[in-house]
This record gives C-alpha cells, sequence and structure tokens, in this order.
C-alpha cells in the first residue's frame, strides 16, 4: 500500500527523516534503522520492545508518542487502533510521522499533512518503509525494495541496513545524513543491537548511513558473544574472542 501526501511546504517545520520499521518473520525479532540530517535521531524517535512492537515517531518527533503506542499494543491494540488513539491525544499529530509493526507482523503508519515534502510510506507484512523531505517517491520504494529483496539474510539487521542503504541509493533525505540508528530486540527484555550515529564525522564523502554500517560491521562478531556472555560470564574477554578463528557454537545461544 503506498501513502502519498503532497500538500505544500512545511516551511520552519521541515525535519526529516527515511526509516525502515521490520519484523523477522523466522525469528520474530522486531527493530527499526534510521538515518537523518538532524542530530541523534535514534535518541528520540524510535522504541522497540520484543514481543510487543517496533515503533519510530519523527519529522517533528514526539518521544512520548512512541511509548504511548506501545503501551497500547500491548493491551491488545491492534497497530492501526493504536495510531488512531495516538492520533487523537497529540494536537500536533499533522506535523509528525508514527510508524508501527507488531509482534503478528502487522503494520500501520500515519503521515501528517503539515510534514516537508516529498512525505509518504509503504506498508506490508512485517514492515512500513517511511520518510520525508525526500526527493521523491522513490526513496520509500528503494526501502521497501531492499527489505523485500533480503529475505534470505540471517540477521535482521543486515535487512534493515541493506533496506536504508538502498533509500540512500535512491536519493536519501535532501537535508543529508549526519546521524542514523540501529536498534533490534529479539526476546529478551534487553536489545541485541543497539547502535547510534549522533553526529557523522567520518572521512569525505561518507555520511552516517556509511557510519552506522561500519559500527555494524564492527559489532557484527560481537553479536552472538554478547548474548553468550551473559549465560557464561566465564568466556574470554571481547578482544580474545574477536583474534580466535574459529568462534565455536554455544548451547546458550539465541539462535532463533
Amino acid at each position: 500500500m503506498a501513502l502519498d501526501f503532497a500538500s505544500g511546504e512545511a516551511g520552519a517545520w521541515s525535519f526529516n527523516t527515511f526509516t525502515i520499521i521490520g519484523r523477522c518473520q523466522r525469528t520474530g525479532a522486531l527493530g527499526v534503522a534510521m538515518a537523518s540530517s538532524p542530530l541523534a535521531v535514534a535518541s528520540r524517535c524510535p522504541i522497540v520492545k520484543a514481543n510487543v512492537a517496533a515503533i519510530s515517531s519523527q519529522a517533528n518527533a514526539h518521544p512520548g508518542l512512541g511509548p504511548l503506542a506501545m503501551n497500547l499494543i500491548e493491551l491488545g491494540y491492534s497497530p492501526e487502533k493504536a495510531i488512531a488513539e495516538v492520533s487523537a491525544s497529540d494536537r500536533w499529530i499533522e506535523y509528525r510521522q508514527v510508524g508501527v509493526v507488531d509482534r503478528n507482523g502487522e503494520s500501520a503508519v500515519h503521515v501528517g499533512r503539515e510534514i516537508a515534502d516529498w512525505k509518504g510510506a509503504r506498508t506490508g507484512k512485517n514492515y512500513v518503509a517511511m520518510g520525508n523531505n525526500l526527493p521523491g517517491t522513490m526513496v520509500v520504494e528503494a526501502i521497501e525494495d531492499g527489505w523485500r529483496s533480503s529475505e534470505r539474510e540471517e540477521l535482521l539487521e543486515d535487512r534493515m541496513l541493506l533496506a536504508i542503504e538502498a533509500g540512500k541509493a535512491a536519493g536519501g533525505e535532501k537535508g543529508g545524513h549526519l546521524s542514523a540508528g540501529l536498534i533490534v530486540h529479539t526476546h529478551n527484555v534487553y536489545a541485541r543491537t543497539d547502535l547510534r550515529v549522533d553526529m557523522h564525522v567520518g572521512e569525505p564523502g561518507t555520511d552516517s548511513v556509511d557510519g552506522i554500517r561500519s559500527l555494524f560491521e564492527a559489532y557484527r562478531p560481537l553479536v552472538h558473544y554478547y548474548q553468550d556472555r551473559i549465560q557464561d560470564p566465564l568466556l574470554l574477554p571481547w578482544r580474545d574472542w574477536l583474534k580466535g578463528e574459529d568462534i565455536p557454537f554455544h548451547p546458550h545461544r539465541d539462535n532463533r
């Protein structure tokens, strides 16, 4: 389903982000990946709770909307109903964009009419691709394509990064990409992955999308290590672990 709103310029209220919210069909993992021109986007917009939902409130983000929607979904509301209730409680909802994917893979999105163009979203089972202040619909279409074409990836993190990289390649956000975030929860109260680029200061010609990819590639060998260490604090220190050529299977690892 495509949503495309072109209701004029947002003027001074021109905040901007592009995002994939996703659920792994095989494991039930939930996550959000996003990039934006404002700083520290992942500190304000996404919220993920294992076995409940993944949510992002963006474009003039209200950090309280995500927890409110999360509470409603935990009470049994559908994503669509939760967004309707959140919208009714916020007088500025037409200046915001809110997307939800729940534990069952059901999705819903609100795209405020006063957000900077181009703004819109594409939704489906297990995902919401959305953005605002974009050069055109091709960005969220590319995010959706990147998500849907990566089903064979083992980790949800990889699928989500491929999606936002596709969005960047299609034009990204008009204001550039200074911050980014990647958050994934599996079946625990804590995140499996929670990485953020609050202000990209990398090599010329790179941006926060490159930065979050680099962070994840450095973190990738430790994704399972930190899960294992919870069950076995006698594991090798992480630097020694990374030096090992063959990392053995651990019986307590969450491989789902």
